[in-house]
């Protein structure tokens, strides 16, 4: 379901079983459980964060969020996301941290984490000082995380440099992985 249609937390909760439900099938497509990644980017990247650091939503679906391989959220909203603002009737230039925000579920048990997020310059309003405090709030628990600000992207064309990341460091996880099997 998709916002505006749909409102919170439907969509976080269809992301959690759209996982729990790779978890469960994953062995049947040749695919190994112990093996999954979670990305997204921007409304994406707010629910990649939420499925690795506000685990009651995986719970409902019987999934352990721990059991994610690492998350890569790409200029993910770490405070309440404005769309969730905007359904409270908010301002959502003014930010909001509750339940609803990674910054509020931060876990030093959660999945490790990398978090791109373009130039500050140019990237969504506060969108790369969100991700420098998620960041901060991260390292202060103990959690295994890193932090990249991609200089001369902006929100949109931050993309193309991340899943190059992604893609290498799933790559160097996997081969590490196999030595071990």
């Amino acid at each position: 379901r998709l916002s505006p249609k749909a409102q919170c937390p439907s969509y976080i909760d269809d992301a959690a079983q759209a996982l729990a439900w790779t978890f469960e099938n994953i062995e049947k497509y040749g695919g190994d459980p112990a093996q999954i990644y979670v990305a997204g980017h921007s409304a994406g990247g707010y629910l990649t964060l939420m499925l690795v650091l506000a685990k009651k939503y995986t719970e409902q679906f019987g999934l352990d969020a721990d059991r994610i391989a690492k998350a890569y959220p790409v200029s993910g909203q770490t405070a309440t996301h404005y769309t969730i603002r905007k359904e409270r009737g908010l301002d959502s230039r003014i930010p909001v941290v509750d339940s609803l925000a990674p910054l509020a579920n931060v876990r030093k048990e959660a999945a490790p984490m990398v978090l791109i997020s373009g130039d500050r310059e140019l990237e969504m309003m506060a969108r790369y000082e969100e991700n420098i405090y998620l960041y901060s709030l991260l390292k202060a628990a103990g959690h295994d995380s890193v932090l990249y600000e991609m200089q001369g992207f902006d929100h949109v064309s931050v993309l193309e440099p991340a899943v190059s990341i992604i893609r290498t460091d799933i790559k160097r996880l996997w081969k590490e992985y196999l030595k071990t099997r």
